[in-house]
């Protein structure tokens, strides 16, 4: 008899073990489904980012038109690795109230900031905002290139996505007055 109570509470110390590691094999497997998906969802997004384009002869031409155009400049600093940069860029390209909004108010740049270009000439100019805030970061400029407002990202998103009314209040914010 004591045998079996020997046995019996052998095995139930043994029971969580084996619940644990099913539980964190369980979990491991969540994380790699997980990013699987997060990596087909961004082959699948465009790529707005150019990693050979000279950053700053760019920005001086935007300038120019800015002015020609009485626009501000959007700059959404990040690159073709960062899936929030992707989203972002999807999301007003195809919510057609944000992409009429910027349209209409911005010359709009995609700031390439990755291992192979960082740009550290240009973003040492607008104080590494990327730094700070992590990417996507937004510079906004204004028609003359002086940087006039650094926006977060993070307080943008919703879920897996952002927010439709705090995305179009922050370029409502940071368009020219006309």
């Amino acid at each position: 008899m004591k045998r079996i109570v020997m046995n019996l509470a052998f095995v139930g110390l043994l029971l969580p073990a084996f619940s644990l590691a099913q539980t964190t094999a369980e979990a491991e497997a969540a994380k790699i489904e997980a990013k699987k998906k997060a990596e087909e969802e961004k082959a699948a997004l465009p790529k707005p980012y150019n990693e050979t384009e000279n950053a700053e002869a760019k920005i001086a031409e935007l300038v120019k038109k800015a002015k020609k155009e009485n626009k501000n400049i959007m700059l959404q600093a990040g690159g073709n690795w960062c899936i929030w940069c992707l989203r972002f860029n999807n999301f007003v390209q195809t919510t057609p109230e944000l992409k009429n909004l910027v349209d209409e108010n911005y010359i709009y740049y995609h700031l390439n900031y990755s291992p192979k270009n960082k740009n550290e000439k240009i973003f040492a100019q607008y104080g590494n905002p990327g730094e700070k805030y992590g990417y996507p970061v937004f510079i906004v400029l204004d028609k003359t290139g002086k940087m006039i407002h650094t926006q977060d990202s993070a307080v943008l998103e919703e879920g897996k996505s952002y927010s439709l009314d705090k995305v179009k209040a922050f370029f409502e914010a940071w368009k020219p007055k006309k």
